[in-house]
């Protein structure tokens, strides 16, 4: 939590630190600024200042600075439960207006989003915009942003769409974006630079809901049971311990890994992998014409599983990660965690090809089919089980110069420590899980104005996707502008933003179950 001197810069050898965890250490050192608050409750005021609200007139400040002058997009997002056809039967589950994935929001640059959502659930209920630096009390996350949307109820979050790119939306209740409710949000750039004839937006999801009695919560008791040795026992302290996987229903149980993701390849094994929704049963398709430029816009919208992307025998241009401009890169596949996205340039060959993704590190693959030309439609039996050639990782890509953050002094720096283990399968930061009854005693204080720098410490031998809400980082010196990025088991990524986005912002693992179990906190803005 201290700040650097002026003489400490964003700087190359900050793109990427590996560690080996001396997590009791760490811990001591990197102790929650807003936690002698947090005893007493959420709180107003600490140590270091005023906290900035969701309602304050910062916020607005903030979002009054942002473009606009375009139209008023209104959209709507109804909460409910819903029937879909998976994996060869019906099943009951969540999702927004019947349709899965929900609908797709869309928008300009300097345009104002006005979504009026309605909760049908028996539960409450947020929708979370991830990616966009949004105004605060737009955020979606219940209890620190705004109040969760009983059952019978209704809010409307609007806000200017400031950036253009590939998001989406998704709950940010429990383990509710583990079953349905989540879409794609695209926001349209009045001057797009890209050529290209066609769009294709890709959705990709690991399914459990309602195949043989599955549920997210029964999943997530299953795992809160632990096992006597897991992933890693580090627990709690941050200390790392040997791993070992092989637990029916939890990672390893395929026996397979990822040096992409650095050992094993997550904690949950499903049965039915999607693409906009549908099984390899069922496949989306896209019709084009041989020749034709498409722009995939590829969102994983995963609870547990990174995804390997793409389609055999045609390269891809990567153009976009989390919605920014990177250095252009010809590449046969890349690797997604989840949360994250990339936009990709193809040439449509002479023939039917699959998009596929493969579950990284897992049993498991699903396909779309692009439909061109002459030949055999693909099935799922001819869909390759590998992808191979020049294989990337998105955090690995280089910004574009037009979004590359400028150098200057780095003014705050916060150590964040990701901690826990499978023992008890308990997941946290600096040692402490988030407790959403008192979400300041794990708060990270920042200022407006500052260039800030996160390490996250990756203490456990297990793989974490980490999101920033409310800002986008710079992977770096020179990596690409996200918002979310794959942590591998004993490294450290060191990110860069500034704080120029007043309110109270969640960082966490986009794991659903390391997140529902503890992996977050709050980056708070204090005055």
């Amino acid at each position: 939590m201290s700040a650097l001197s002026k003489s400490s810069r964003l700087s190359r050898r900050g793109l990427f630190g590996v560690s080996v965890a001396a997590g009791a250490s760490v811990l001591a050192g990197c102790t929650s600024s807003g936690s002698r608050d947090a005893r007493r409750g959420p709180t107003a005021s600490t140590s270091s200042g005023v906290r900035v609200s969701p309602t304050d007139g910062a916020v607005q400040r903030a979002e009054d600075a942002r473009p606009g002058g375009g139209r008023t997009v209104r959209a709507s997002l109804t909460s409910a439960p819903m029937r879909a056809s998976i994996g060869g039967q019906q099943v009951s589950t969540w999702g927004y207006g019947d349709r899965l994935p929900g609908p797709v929001l869309r928008s300009r640059v300097g345009d104002t989003l006005a979504v009026a959502q309605r909760n049908r659930l028996d539960q409450a209920t947020t929708t979370h915009f991830h990616g966009l630096a949004l105004r605060n009390n737009a955020d979606g996350v219940p209890g620190l942003t705004q109040p969760a949307i009983k059952p019978g109820g209704s809010f409307t979050a609007t806000f200017k769409t400031a950036h253009p790119g590939t998001y989406w939306y998704h709950s940010h209740v429990e383990l509710q974006r583990d079953r349905g409710l989540y879409g794609a949000l695209i926001i349209d750039d009045p001057h797009e630079p890209l050529s290209y004839d066609q769009e294709w937006i890709l959705v990709v999801d690991d399914w459990l809901d309602g195949i043989k009695g599955r549920t997210p919560a029964k999943q997530a008791a299953q795992l809160a049971k632990g096992m006597p040795m897991g992933h890693d026992m580090s627990g709690m302290s941050g200390m790392p311990m040997p791993s070992m996987s092989g637990m029916s229903g939890m990672g390893g149980g395929d026996g397979t890994t990822s040096p992409f993701l650095g050992g094993d390849a997550g904690d949950v094994t499903y049965p039915v992998h999607l693409i906009n929704g549908r099984d390899p049963m069922r496949p989306d398709t896209l019709k084009a014409k041989p020749g034709q430029r498409i722009r995939l816009r590829v969102i994983n919208a995963g609870g547990d599983t990174a995804y390997r992307v793409g389609l055999p025998g045609v390269p891809m241009t990567l153009t976009h990660t989390d919605g920014f401009p990177v250095k252009h890169q010809r590449v046969d596949a890349i690797v997604l965690g989840m949360g994250e996205r990339v936009d990709a340039l193809i040439t449509v060959p002479d023939h039917p090809v699959p998009f596929v993704a493969l579950a990284e590190g897992k049993a498991g693959r699903t396909f779309a089919v692009l439909a061109s030309g002459n030949g055999a439609r693909p099935t799922m039996s001819s869909v390759p089980k590998t992808l191979t050639g020049k294989v990337i990782q998105s955090g690995s890509a280089t910004a574009d110069p037009s979004v590359q953050l400028a150098d200057r002094p780095v003014d705050q720096v916060h150590t964040l420590a990701l901690t826990g283990g499978m023992a008890k399968y308990g997941w946290g930061i600096n040692g402490r899980q988030f407790d959403e009854a008192n979400p300041f005693a794990t708060a990270y204080d920042i200022r407006a104005g500052q260039r800030v720098r996160i390490d996250y410490a990756n203490h456990t031998m297990m793989w974490h996707p980490m999101h920033l809400h409310g800002h986008t980082f710079q992977v770096g010196a020179t990596g690409p502008r996200k918002d979310t990025v794959i942590v591998k088991p004993m490294q450290t990524v060191s990110v860069f933003f500034d704080a120029d986005n007043p309110g109270q912002w969640l960082t966490h693992c986009h794991n659903a179950y390391h997140a529902n179990r503890g992996m977050m906190a709050v980056l708070s803005y204090v005055k």
